[in-house]
């Protein structure tokens, strides 16, 4: 009963917000863009495209799963009035998909990987309708992302769309060069080891692009349940194949990962914990692993040491926390 209040005193309050506010969406070129998105990832995206010419808020921290993620009466306040709302679509943000829809019928809304080709996408395992929305797992995709949230700044504001396409290309430089040395890192992986299981199937991008087999204890979408048949079935797994680090995500709760662990342990098996993945949200605001390009480094130096691959302690550029 109460879920059902509160979902209709957001509905009632996107309403009047709504039906309050002025279309225009066109920056001028004199103001900065006010930009909301949902996750982190497309902030940094908006930030680093965007330079000094816009603000951008992020609706979801680290930590924070946008599986579940539902909009509060703030960020609906904050989108209603922002000159462009970017959010990342394919349903990775289930739980907001019906209130994007509607704020896109009278706001500057774009659901930056949307566009992306469908030869590209990767089919999802829990709907047969829907695709795996977790594309930014391979820099060479989300590249693309990056250029939907150029366009969608431009649109914005037109007079600065030289800045932003000046931006872009910088960024897309960094990304490439992220692109180039995951690929040279986990190519030393050696390809027994080449296995990633995680809290869930979050890394599927990941494998395609780098020859890793990866498994989730649970689904795509942290919604779905893990029973224990299918916890036995990944003891099973660890033990016949001896494989010896499993690894938790920042933004999904450690208790499934431990269990598998107790029960390879009961069996006789050691396994590991072989570190601490980004997988829907990056790391602490204001660090290297708070950017996209530190939270992809952290993850592909991390896995590359933890399955006896060679990687810099301190990742690419030399700026991983010691121990990340």
């Amino acid at each position: 009963m109460f879920n059902k209040m509160r979902r209709s005193l957001l509905a009632a309050l996107a309403a009047t917000a709504l039906g309050a506010m002025n279309l225009a969406t066109t920056a001028s070129a004199e103001e900065k863009i006010d930009v909301v998105a949902t996750t982190g990832m497309i902030a940094d995206a908006a930030r680093q495209v965007g330079g000094d010419l816009v603000n951008v808020k992020a609706l979801m921290g680290p930590g924070v799963d946008p599986h579940a993620y539902r909009q509060t009466r703030t960020d609906i306040s904050a989108m209603t009035n922002a000159d462009l709302v970017l959010w990342h679509g394919l349903f990775l943000e289930a739980q907001m998909q019906d209130f994007m829809h509607d704020l896109s019928e009278k706001r500057n809304v774009v659901a930056v990987a949307e566009g992306l080709p469908r030869n590209m996408l990767l089919s999802h395992d829990d709907y047969d309708d829907k695709f795996d929305p977790h594309v930014w797992m391979n820099p060479n995709l989300w590249s693309k992302v990056v250029i939907s949230v150029r366009d969608a700044l431009a649109e914005t504001n037109p007079e600065q769309a030289d800045a932003f396409k000046a931006n872009a290309a910088k960024h897309l430089d960094d990304v490439a060069q992220l692109a180039n040395y995951s690929t040279k890192v986990l190519s030393s992986v050696p390809a027994e080891s080449r296995v990633l299981l995680t809290a869930h199937d979050a890394f599927n991008y990941f494998g395609s692009a780098y020859g890793f087999e990866v498994m989730g204890i649970q689904g795509i979408s942290t919604e779905s349940e893990a029973g224990l048949n299918r916890i036995a079935e990944l003891v099973d797994l660890l033990v016949d194949r001896d494989i010896g680090a499993v690894f938790v995500e920042s933004s999904v709760s450690d208790r499934n990962i431990r269990a598998l662990i107790e029960g390879a342990a009961a069996k006789g098996h050691d396994v590991v914990i072989g570190g601490e993945l980004f997988s829907d949200a990056m790391g602490p605001d204001g660090t290297y692993e708070g950017t996209y390009i530190g939270m992809i480094d952290h993850n592909t130096t991390i896995i590359t040491r933890a399955l006896s691959g060679e990687a810099p302690e301190r990742g690419m550029a030399d700026r991983l926390a010691v121990g990340s």
